[in-house]
Parts: structure tokens; sequence; C-alpha cells
């Protein structure tokens, strides 16, 4: 009995041996580790039999059941690692990256010449003190116009000029309207710029479009006058074009303002207008309850699409809107 259990034993060693050696994968080296030293594996089976030996038989027979045990653990641990150490090294090869190959490139993201240029203005604005407003683009008549002095039968209510709503409401053709809110909620002194769209009836060609951006520019205070107001655009423009930039200021008329002013500069050899500005009228104070004996103000507004193609010498402003990424990229 004891020569035929211990013949088993070694039996079975040696098929575990071989059948742990020939494993390859982990799985099915836990089976085997179930199969052969589990509770109902291989190995528990025979030792089931001990009892039926006699007692001398018993401590020879223990000792070589518990050296085939070890020797099949040290067998399965042994190929455990083998296994794992395998499929690291395969990770490892699937993963290895060939620093000589080319990258994959993406192109960054930039902000737009017409965005760029309004961050350009407001940045120098607000160094000089002042603060950004802003204003619906849909708007009233009594704001777009009434408030800002613009008369009953002045052209700029014509309805070639301005986009209108059957319920009288409008595209606002200017940002002024927002001067015109603020000063309603806020008392003097204060110092704001309003950019935003504006809509009007122009025809479309290579330096108008019904769409565009404009921002406005307004201070109000006791004393101000109109060598403040040039002081101020004169120290934008420099900003904005450069040291000894030639500016010159010509007369004109504007509903909102008294008096009012065209500013060129000369550019590449010419002259350029770029913006409209002026001493607020009293009228525009009175109408929004400021007392025009104790304060004064001025204004100015200008073209943001005019401020982009000078900077960036774009010589059609509808390049500025087709969204054609060859020009875009340029900048």
């Amino acid at each position: 009995m004891a020569t035929d259990m211990e013949s088993q034993l070694q039996t079975l060693a040696e098929s575990a041996q071989k059948a742990i050696a020939t494993a390859d994968s982990l799985q099915k080296l836990e089976e085997l580790r179930v199969s052969y030293l589990g509770k109902k594996g291989e190995l528990s089976l025979i030792l089931k039999e001990m009892g039926k030996l006699s007692a001398e038989d018993r401590p020879r027979i223990g000792a070589v059941a518990n050296e085939i045990k070890n020797e099949i653990q040290i067998n399965l641990v042994d190929r455990q690692n083998k296994l794992q150490q395998a499929e690291i090294n395969q990770k490892i090869l699937a993963e290895t990256l060939d620093v000589t190959m080319p990258g994959v490139s993406y192109s960054l993201g930039k902000s737009h010449p017409l965005q760029s240029t309004i961050d350009r203005v407001i940045d120098i604005f607000v160094g000089l003190g002042y603060t950004i407003a802003e204003g619906p683009q849909i708007e009233g008549d009594y704001y777009n116009f009434t408030a800002l002095n613009t008369p009953e039968d002045h052209p700029a209510r014509d309805m070639q000029d301005t986009f209108y709503f059957e319920d009288g409401n409008l595209l606002r053709t200017h940002t002024s309207s927002v001067q015109i809110r603020y000063m309603e909620k806020n008392e003097p002194p204060l110092r704001i710029i309003a950019p935003g769209r504006v809509y009007r009836r122009d025809t479309v060609d290579a330096t108008h479009s019904a769409v565009f951006h404009q921002i406005e520019i307004l201070a109000i205070d006791k004393g101000l006058t109109f060598t403040d107001l040039k002081g101020t655009i004169k120290e934008f423009l420099r900003q904005m074009f450069g040291d000894d930039l030639p500016t010159l200021f010509r007369g004109s008329y504007f509903p909102f303002t008294e008096p009012s002013a065209e500013v060129d500069v000369q550019w590449q050899g010419k002259w350029l207008e770029v913006l409209g500005c002026g001493m607020v009228d009293p009228n525009v104070l009175k109408a929004v309850g400021y007392d025009p004996e104790v304060y004064s103000g001025f204004a100015a507004g200008l073209g943001v699409e005019r401020f982009a193609m000078i900077l960036h010498k774009i010589d059609d402003i509808r390049r500025l809107y087709n969204s054609d990424l060859r020009f875009l990229q340029q900048f």
C-alpha cells in the first residue's frame, strides 16, 4: 500500500512539473494550481488514503507528500514570474515609441485679426483708466437717435441707412447708444469704452460692410476740454501705430458732439481717416440728467475693420469675414 502511494506521488510530481512548464498563460497556471493543490485536487485525493497506511509508513509517505507539494508550489511561482515578465516585455514592445518618426502636428488656434485689434484698443484705453461698457444690439429709436441729439429729419434716420423692425426697434447703427444707457445709471466722473457689432444699410464692397465693429470712447468730468480730447486721441494713436505719427484733426459734424472733428493719420504716405470725435453736446448731457453747466465731456468712435486693415495691410474688408484659413493663418 505504501509503495503504491509513493509511486502515485512521484507520478503526480512528474505530471505537475511537465504541465506547469508548458503553461502558456497565468489563467492556465491558476487552473493547474487548483487541479494539483486544491482541496479537491489530485494531491488531496492521494493523501486521503493516508489513513490506510501503517503507523510506520505514515511519517515517511507524509514527508514525501510535503516535499512534492513544496516542489509543485516552487514550480508554480517560478512559472508565474516568467509569464508575468513575458507580459511586461510584450507590453513594453507594443508601447515603444520610435522617436525618429515624424510627430503628428496640430494647428493652434489664433485670435482673429478683428478680435486682436479690439483687444489691442481695449488694452490701451484700460491703461488710460477706462472701463468697458456693453449694450444691446437691438435698440430703440430713443437710445440710437433721440437721446444722442439726432433731429427727426436727420439723414441717419433714413430707411436707407438703418435696419428697422416692424415694432419700431432697430439694429443699432453705432455703439454710441451704449453711452446713453451707461450715463443713465452712473454719475460722473466716468470714462468708458464700448466695443461691439453695429449695422448699416451699406453696399458691400472692398471698404464697406453692412455689419461691422465699432468702439465708442466717452469721458465725462468737470472741466474737460477739447485739449483733453486731442491729447487722449493722440496718445491712443501713438500707442496703436507708433511714435511720431502725423495726425490731422479736421472740422466735421456729428449730432451728439459740438465741436466735432474727424481724425486722419499719415500712413504709408497717405492721409487716412481713422475716427470721428468731439465734445459731448450739452443736449446729450441734459437727456441723461447731467448738468452741462457743471460737467463736460468728449466722445470718439472708431471702426475696428479700418484699424485692422491698416495694421495688417489688408486690401479688402471682405477678407475679414469669409473664414478663409489661407488668409487667417497669416495672423
